[in-house]
C-alpha cells in the first residue's frame, strides 16, 4: 500500500534566534538560512508602539513605500501563511524603518511530497 505523507508546515520567527523585527536584525542573512515552502507561516514579533508590518508588492519593497498595502498587520504578533508559491514582500511601515533595513522579501517554494510505503 502506497500513502502520501505531508507534514504540517514549520513556523518562522522573522530574525529568530538572533533578532526579530526590528531595526537591528539584517533580513537578508536570516532568508538565507531558511527555505520557505507552502504550509509554512511566517510570524512578526515586535513592539506595535513603535513598528507595524505591511505586506507590498515588489515595487513597494524596493521603494519602501506602504501607501498601497495588500494588508497591513498592526498587533505585534502578527502570524502570515504561506499558502502559495512565490515571493511575498514585508516592510515595517513606519516612516524611515523600511530605508534602515525593516523589509524582507521571502521566496516560498512548493512543498516536497514524499511516498511513503507500509509493509503488510
Amino acid at each position: 500500500m502506497t500513502m502520501l505523507g505531508m507534514a504540517l508546515g514549520a513556523s518562522h520567527t522573522v530574525g529568530a534566534p538572533d533578532g526579530s523585527w526590528d531595526l537591528q536584525t539584517n533580513y537578508s542573512r536570516w532568508v538565507s538560512r531558511i527555505r520557505f515552502t507552502t504550509g509554512d507561516e511566517l510570524k512578526f514579533q515586535y513592539s506595535a508602539v513603535v513598528h507595524n508590518m505591511v505586506e507590498v508588492s515588489k515595487t513597494g519593497c524596493d521603494s519602501c513605500n506602504g501607501s498601497s498595502p495588500i494588508a497591513t498587520f498592526p498587533t505585534g504578533n502578527d502570524v502570515v501563511p504561506l499558502a502559495t508559491v512565490g515571493t511575498r514582500y514585508f516592510i515595517c511601515g513606519i516612516s524611515g524603518h523600511c530605508d534602515a533595513g525593516m523589509k524582507v522579501e521571502v521566496n516560498v517554494k512548493s512543498k516536497e511530497v514524499r511516498t511513503v510505503k507500509r509493509c503488510r
